[in-house]
């Protein structure tokens, strides 16, 4: 018997028993749904994580301080400074230090008219732009002259502007920051962000930070909480990284062996632990896709079973005939693995379904992205046609061994 005519008799087969094929295949449905499902949503979050982080820059370096939480927490003195910032940028041993950038950040209450909302409020010099990307929607960036003039201008991440003003022109407009009355001169476009941070935030000049919200001043210097560093080049990251921290533990006279007071990260590092935790959880719900796999081999097997013993007559009959042991054995494996192929179909039908529907969804600030790919379709069809030959070997191995006298006499 040909592989052809073994289609055709196990889809004879399959078809006559239509409720019971469709009941031993919805283990294998459920399963393939959910991993293709979840595959494309975990890799599409990823690919929405990195195009994020790699937009704050993909050479940056960020120093921030060693006690960075706690000070926030506590109001607890900086370790970086203003000075230190200048130190990195004036110094002849930063020779894989592009440019650098210091900023400081808090929370505070951003009001316009009868709206209000607590926020980001971020100070920064104008070069940020070129290590972080800030696009602009409307309006203009940071400039020069407004921190020369420590003038009171401010921009709006796109998710405050859009809690203060609704859909308002916010441009020229005078707006309360932690008090104080600035004017706001742009407004950013949308990042996204799953917790939606990226557009929630205001950007002052750091000079008018300075001088108008915190006003602050240590005996080290003028505070800062995060210094922004970008290399020359991806490849001179790990370079720039060793000169900075030089730079800084000369600066605050710690001793060979002792901690440093400031952490140095670049994004590859944040890049990397992101989807490393992504992947973790990927993994960790694909594996309840591949138990319902597990258990619709297992019901593939069961049932492939009870076919050999209900057609034992059959099976003497083919064999009287002249039908060989691997006729047999081909016939009942291509029917376990079309029951298998089936299901799989059928579940990356509903996957794509799935994906469709949650692609574009607004998930905080974040749009949900599923890319279904052509990788995803024949892996998930292969893996749903090898549980069904796996799970129907030995039902198909039984039914070949089958004795053709014994199975004539079988009623």
């Amino acid at each position: 018997m040909s592989i052809w005519e073994s289609v055709i008799a196990s889809w004879q087969s399959l078809y006559s028993n239509k409720m019971r094929s469709g009941l031993t295949i919805l283990g294998i449905v459920i399963g393939i749904s959910a991993v293709v499902f979840l595959v494309s949503f975990g890799r599409g979050h990823m690919a929405n994580m990195r195009r994020i982080f790699e937009g704050m820059g993909a050479n940056a370096i960020y120093i921030m301080n060693a006690t960075r939480l706690s000070s926030e927490i506590t109001g607890g003195i900086n370790n970086l400074t203003m000075e230190d910032a200048e130190a990195i940028a004036g110094s002849h041993l930063a020779t894989a230090v592009e440019i650098v950038s210091p900023i400081c950040e808090t929370r505070g209450r951003v009001s316009y008219g009868n709206k209000d909302t607590v926020t980001a409020i971020r100070g920064a010099i104008p070069n940020i732009d070129r290590i972080i990307s800030y696009p602009v929607a409307s309006g203009r960036f940071l400039s020069e002259e407004d921190l020369k003039r420590t003038a009171d201008v401010v921009l709006l991440g796109y998710r405050t502007a859009k809690d203060i003003f609704g859909d308002s022109d916010p441009l020229d407009n005078y707006i309360r920051v932690a008090g104080r009355k600035l004017r706001v001169i742009g407004v950013m476009e949308e990042k996204g962000g799953m917790i939606g941070t990226a557009d929630d935030f205001v950007l002052i000049p750091l000079s008018t930070y300075q001088a108008r919200i915190t006003g602050t001043t240590t005996v080290k210097g003028r505070p800062v909480q995060t210094i922004a560093v970008k290399a020359f080049d991806p490849d001179s990251v790990d370079e720039a990284k060793e000169q900075v921290t030089s730079i800084l533990r000369q600066r605050h006279r710690i001793r060979e062996g002792d901690d440093d007071d400031f952490n140095v990260i670049d994004m590859r590092e944040i890049i990397n632990r992101m989807l490393q935790v992504i992947g973790i959880f990927q993994v960790f719900l694909g594996s309840v896709g591949a138990i319902s796999l597990l258990v619709g081999g297992i019901g593939i097997m069961n049932i492939m079973l009870v076919s050999v013993t209900e057609r034992t007559r059959e099976i003497g009959i083919r064999k009287a005939v002249g039908a060989k042991r691997r006729d047999i054995l081909s016939q009942f494996l291509v029917e376990s693995a079309m029951l298998s192929a089936t299901g799989g179909v059928i579940g990356l039908m509903l996957a794509f379904l799935g994906t469709r529907l949650v692609t574009g969804a607004k998930v905080g600030t974040m749009t949900v992205s599923a890319p279904m790919s052509v990788d995803i379709v024949i892996i998930a069809l292969s893996v749903a046609v090898f549980v069904g030959l796996a799970s129907g070997f030995y039902p198909a191995f039984r039914a070949a061994r089958l004795d053709p006298i014994e199975s004539l006499r079988h009623e």
